[in-house]
């Protein structure tokens, strides 16, 4: 009983550190308040709880937690940026026009789901396009956890925030190793805890906000304003909506590894409910979600594989979204101690990947289909930013993401060369 509770709260930990970091960077992107945020988070707890609980229930049933999309999370920064620069609308008309697009793209996932199209997307990731996109989850990542545990805001370091996000991670990595089995299961949440007390200490935590003197209540719905079109972030949000569904896939594909799982997918559900955790994060609006690929390298560090802490996890998170006070509590945890805390189990994942693709070495073409993709996406993420000025918004929000394209190449070209294989073999037989 004792161990399923820690193993509850280490999940719950988990969600809270990996949900956190995406919406309090948004809302500084937009210049939100401290109360603002705060509601931005509780809005965002509710979802990745509602919709983490329906996908462990219903849809994929793997411990795979839902969370704000980098993807999401590059577009809205990205419109928060043209806004503040004069480049469109104002932040408030960008924002009401997220909106919009967050419904369409989940209503996009429901079409999807009920004409059954997923599953030819799904035979599209192979070992080697899975592996391809682990390594460069990992490879785009590193990049924003270096900068957030190293406290480099507005690109200088914090000379007193990164040396106690650095003992955090110290910590971390020495706990995840520790040849004490309880140290090292729950590694994740000790690490948290001391951190978040080292930045109390040190008088680096934030302030907490009012939460309006409100003890319980209801995410608000469109809490910034009516819905708005903008053809522009339309065609973006439809963009990124069959983006996400490889990222979609790809996670899945991932935590079943992780567990070991043989049982098969019901990709028409875990869509549906992908659709419906779109649509929510429209009506209660927040940075969009996905399933996190970091459900993996969590389960490889914990070595918690059952699925029941996961979604009690979920129903923690779900309940905390109701309490006001909790959340705008949760909202001070400093971002270099979420960063610090989940930077093992992001690097499990560059394992993993490795793992992955260890099974396609013997084949010299799958060899070339992972090395000239992970050569695209990476080369892609070293691109400077002023390199893409000159294209639509829309393909800049997209050619930017080194991870997207990477995954991308890696899909063309392994059915390219799996094409080519069949011809082969039909000519040898003819």
């Amino acid at each position: 009983m004792g161990k399923r509770v820690l193993s509850s709260l280490q999940w719950f930990v988990f969600i809270l550190a990996g949900t956190i970091v995406a919406p309090i960077s948004v809302a500084s992107a937009f210049g939100f308040s401290s109360d603002e945020t705060a509601e931005l988070l509780q809005r965002t707890f509710f979802i990745v709880g509602l919709t983490s609980l329906l996908q462990g229930l219903f849809g994929h049933r793997l411990p795979l937690t839902e969370g704000p999309a980098g993807l999401w999370w590059g577009v809205f920064l990205a419109y928060a940026g043209m806004a503040h620069h004069g480049g469109g609308a104002s932040a408030h008309a960008v924002l009401q026009s997220l909106e919009l697009g967050l419904i369409a793209s989940g209503l996009l996932f429901i079409a999807l789901s009920a004409l059954n199209l997923i599953r030819y997307v799904e035979k599209g990731f192979t070992p080697a396009v899975t592996g391809t996109y682990l390594i460069l989850l990992v490879i785009q990542l590193s990049g924003p956890f270096v900068s957030g545990i190293l406290g480099a805001d507005g690109g200088k370091v914090d000379a007193k925030t990164a040396g106690a996000a650095l003992a955090t991670l110290v910590l971390s990595v020495v706990l995840s190793q520790a040849g004490v089995r309880f140290l090292k299961n729950y590694s994740v949440l000790i690490s948290l805890v001391i951190g978040w007390l080292l930045f109390r200490a040190l008088g680096l935590g934030t302030e907490v906000p009012s939460g309006g003197g409100r003890t319980l209540s209801m995410p608000e719905w469109f809490a910034w304003g009516p819905p708005s079109f903008d053809a522009g972030i339309f065609v973006t949000s439809l963009l990124t909506a069959l983006l996400l569904m490889t990222n979609m896939i790809a996670s899945v594909e991932a935590v079943r590894r992780a567990v070991r799982s043989e049982k098969a997918v019901h990709w028409r559900r875990t869509s549906l409910i992908m659709g419906i955790n779109q649509m929510a994060a429209g009506v209660f609006p927040t940075v969009g979600g996905v399933p996190i690929s970091g459900s993996a390298g969590f389960i490889l560090t914990t070595r918690i594989t059952e699925r029941l802490p996961f979604l009690i996890g979920s129903a923690m998170t779900l309940a905390m979204s109701f309490f006001p006070p909790v959340t705008g509590w949760l909202s001070a945890l400093p971002a270099p101690v979420g960063y610090a805390t989940l930077f093992v189990s992001m690097a499990g994942i560059l394992g993993l990947g490795l793992q992955t693709v260890k099974e396609e070495l013997h084949h010299e073409k799958k060899v070339t289909v992972i090395s000239l993709s992970i050569m695209i996406g990476s080369g892609v993420l070293l691109l400077p930013a002023s390199a893409l000025e000159a294209l639509p918004g829309v393909l800049q929000s997209i050619l930017h993401n080194g991870l997207v394209v990477g995954v991308l190449a890696a899909i063309v070209l392994d059915l390219i060369f799996r094409r080519k294989e069949r011809r082969t073999e039909t000519t040898s037989i003819n």
